[in-house]
This record gives C-alpha cells, structure tokens and sequence, in this order.
C-alpha cells in the first residue's frame, strides 16, 4: 500500500493501522514524493491510498499518473475537506472509491481490504 497524505498525524495513525494488519505500507507527504517512491519500488503497489486534497498536486491527478504508469492496481482516496467538491465525482470523475475522514482503523481495514479483494477492473 502506498499512502499519501500531507497531514503528518494522519499519515502516522493510518500507516500504523496498516501495518498492525499486516500491510506492507510505504508512505509519501504528497504526489512528487509518492511518484518516486513508486518509480523506486521495481513492481507496483497494489493499492494507491491518497488523499484528495493536497498541496502541488491533488490524489486525482496523481491517481492518474500512477495509473497511467501501470505503477498503481487501485486507488482508494481520502478525504476530510475538499472546497467545492460537492461530490466525489466532481473532482476525481464516477465510480471512485472514496473512504471520509474522520475514520476508524477498523472502517479503513474494511475498504482496504473490500477492495483489495474485488475482482479486477472494478
């Protein structure tokens, strides 16, 4: 699992819920640092987990160059503040996953692992 996330805290508390399941996480402050861990890592990462709102570059736009890369399975976005979002789908496009802040290590278990086990393509 990738995480990016620009708040430091949230960053620590969801990487170490992470990884008291038995993820192997790797963790970026925002989209240029994520895109060269992920050129560094020599396979990609099963699971983008970024937030949307970030300083230099959004999760959407990096979303879609990992992606765009082969560097990114899937992509789950956070979120606790988005000015003029409205809806997930007006910034990040239809059928995304997206998981609120605030969370519960156990709620983002769940998506995660929800996701990660549904079929392709999804």
């Amino acid at each position: 699992v990738l995480l990016v996330e620009d708040e430091a805290q949230v960053r620590e508390v969801t990487a170490r819920a992470l990884r008291s399941a038995g993820y192997r996480v790797l963790e970026a402050a925002d989209g240029p640092e994520a895109l060269r861990v992920l050129a560094q890592e020599r396979l990609p990462v099963d699971l983008l987990l970024t937030d949307v709102v970030m300083p230099g570059m959004d999760g959407g736009v990096l979303a879609e160059r990992a992606q765009a890369a082969g560097r990114a399975a899937r992509v789950l976005f956070i979120s606790g503040y988005a000015p003029g979002l409205g809806s997930p789908e007006g910034v990040l496009g239809a059928g995304v996953e997206l998981l609120s802040k605030p969370f519960t290590p156990e709620g983002l278990l769940l998506r995660v692992r929800a996701l990660l086990d549904a079929p392709a393509g999804r």
